[in-house]
């Protein structure tokens, strides 16, 4: 088909043309990037945590009154003895924090007690001898904490461990040649911390964005953490047992000391609600980009058959002295559909240095990676589809137009 009486026809419709061209190039840079962001809240939902999350449930116990350091370790012995002795529980142990929790603690790591540049940054777990137990980890290197190397601690007082188990990408990062295990890093110390041990994944406690550059470097040193006012309690259970020793634990809790308090509501928590409720904000980010593209390519559609539907009652005479000098149905169909072609390659081109420009920026105000080449051609698939499938209803009653209409006064 000759495009010249196509674009000589556009250029005496320059406002309609510009307006829809700018239209696809504005919704395709929001539809690219926003389905992006979509990608990758929907990745960090579905992480992996590294723990038996089917069997594992959480209590934040709050003591009634403030204990001191020995105090509140004898507490803790005997909430963990009366712990164990709930039907169906595996295995329990005391903890600072725990994966997916949000916020808590984290340590700079170095490879050098003089170093001025952090190498990166881990999550940092305080457990016994019981804390791969109780969150179902396996070690794919080097061995567990003994008993012996366990130290208990109050919160102000200096913690000095002197051995570590390493998540795998922490491992990776401070040791990019796999040979981490037996080496030593520093982590705000004085002294050389050792990796007696590697998991293969063990998430960090904080999930938000500024963490993602760190995503799943994790360390756990043998400290048993005195809390003055409480802590935390993870307790595996045996398969299909969560439910009921989720009610039974607080009970054995209270029976041992009546002076706590857990909370009815937010005290304990399955590992499921631990992880939907870690990562609200990054679904319901997905589900307002999800409705923000499904408005922009209505609106888009609507915009394309409205100004097609125009210009065909404006050309209807036109249309009727090309269908009276020859031209078939599928000759208007085409022409139209044509037409619309090239205004959405118009729109598309500009769209993609808006993509990339928007991308740009969104890069450097947030945590953001930069954006792969395949949403681009998938978003310009998606533009051209539905510019070709907005046009085809006014296109078709276009082609219908009899040839009578020559006849008609202008």
């Amino acid at each position: 088909m000759d495009i010249q009486p196509i674009l000589a026809a556009l250029r005496r419709h320059k406002a309609g043309t510009i307006l829809i061209a700018l239209q696809i190039a504005l919704t395709l840079a929001i539809v690219c990037n926003a389905l992006f962001i979509i990608h990758q809240r929907l990745s960090r939902m579905n992480e992996p945590s590294g723990v038996d999350e089917a069997n594992i449930f959480v209590i934040q116990n709050l003591w009634g009154e403030q204990y001191s350091t020995q105090e509140a370790l004898e507490r803790i012995q005997e909430d963990l003895a009366a712990l164990r002795q709930v039907p169906g529980v595996q295995d329990v142990t005391p903890s600072n924090q725990y994966p997916f929790k949000g916020g808590g603690w984290d340590n700079l790591i170095t490879l050098k007690p003089d170093q001025r540049t952090e190498t990166t940054d881990a999550s940092y777990f305080a457990g016994d001898e019981h804390f791969l137990g109780a969150l179902g980890e396996k070690l794919i290197a080097g061995r567990d904490f003994r008993p012996d190397e366990v130290q208990s601690r109050g919160l102000r007082e200096k913690m000095n461990p002197s051995v570590a188990i390493v998540s795998k990408p922490l491992a990776d990062k401070l040791y990019p040649h796999g040979d981490a295990l037996g080496k030593s890093f520093y982590a705000m110390t004085s002294a050389p911390v050792t990796i007696v041990g590697i998991v293969d994944v063990l998430q960090r406690s904080d999930v938000g964005t500024w963490s993602v550059p760190y995503a799943g470097e994790s360390m756990v040193v043998p400290i048993r953490m005195a809390m003055p006012w409480g802590g935390y309690y993870i307790v595996r259970t045996k398969p299909g047992q969560l439910t009921a020793a989720m009610r039974a634990a607080p009970k054995a809790l209270y029976a041992e000391n009546r002076m706590r308090m857990i909370d009815s509501k937010d005290g304990v928590l399955s590992f499921a609600e631990v992880r939907h409720r870690a990562f609200e904000r990054d679904r319901g980010m997905a589900i307002l980009m999800s409705i923000i593209c499904a408005v922009l390519l209505a609106i888009t559609a609507a915009g394309i058959v409205g100004l097609t539907s125009f210009w065909v009652g404006q050309r209807r005479r036109q249309i009727g002295v090309r269908r009276a000098l020859g031209a078939t149905h599928r000759d208007i169909l085409s022409y139209f559909m044509t037409e619309n072609l090239l205004i959405s390659l118009a729109g598309v081109a500009l769209g993609v240095l808006l993509t990339f420009g928007l991308n740009l920026w969104l890069v450097t105000r947030f945590t953001l990676s930069v954006l792969p080449l395949t949403y681009v051609l998938g978003g310009i698939v998606i533009l051209l589809l539905l510019g070709q499938g907005a046009v085809f209803a006014p296109a078709l009653r276009a082609s219908r137009v009899p040839p009578i209409e020559a006849t008609r006064p202008a």
